[in-house]
């Protein structure tokens, strides 16, 4: 069984709830995540990434951060929809790499990867600073008018949550 079908198991068995097995088949892959994080290959540590978030290691999110900064877009866009996966349910997870978030989002060359920054950036808390920069590229004529929309609708999003907060 190669990685990416261990991680599509991994997922199968978090939709069915079967946390043991899943913790089971964690234990059994846990190596490979790793070695696979770290090879040469992009492929390979694209595939890492997500299966970061196939299998629910929220304790490797130091690992997520390295892919962040991966010199391929295909792994800095993998880590990106890890983050933003297992952020659904701990924002924590966006809190604690924000400033990097908002470097991508600004600042990547690949505007897939600048979108997904984005995308990430909404299951964040409802940051000020994230707010203004998310404001500034959605009325930045110079933006793709697919950045500009998300970077919008994450801000709405954004000041809505922080709206209820209070």
């Amino acid at each position: 069984m190669t990685l990416a079908e261990a991680a599509a198991e991994a997922e199968a068995l978090v939709e069915r709830g079967d946390e043991r097995a899943l913790a089971e088949l964690r234990t059994r892959w846990d190596d490979e995540v790793e070695h696979a994080a770290r090879s040469r290959d992009y492929r390979e540590r694209a595939v890492a990434y997500r299966a970061i978030a196939q299998f629910r290691y929220r304790q490797k999110t130091e690992l997520l951060r390295r892919g962040l900064e991966d010199e391929s877009p295909a792994c800095r866009g993998s880590a990106l929809l890890a983050l933003e996966s297992l952020s659904r349910e701990h924002p924590g997870v966006v809190n604690g790499v924000r400033a990097l978030l908002h470097e991508l989002a600004a600042r990547d060359g690949n505007e897939a990867v600048r979108r997904l920054a984005l995308v990430a950036l909404r299951n964040g808390s409802p940051d000020r600073a994230t707010i203004q920069l998310l404001e500034g590229l959605a009325g930045d004529d110079e933006q793709a008018r697919e950045l500009r929309d998300t970077a919008a609708k994450v801000a709405q999003l954004l000041r809505r949550k922080g709206d209820r907060r209070r």
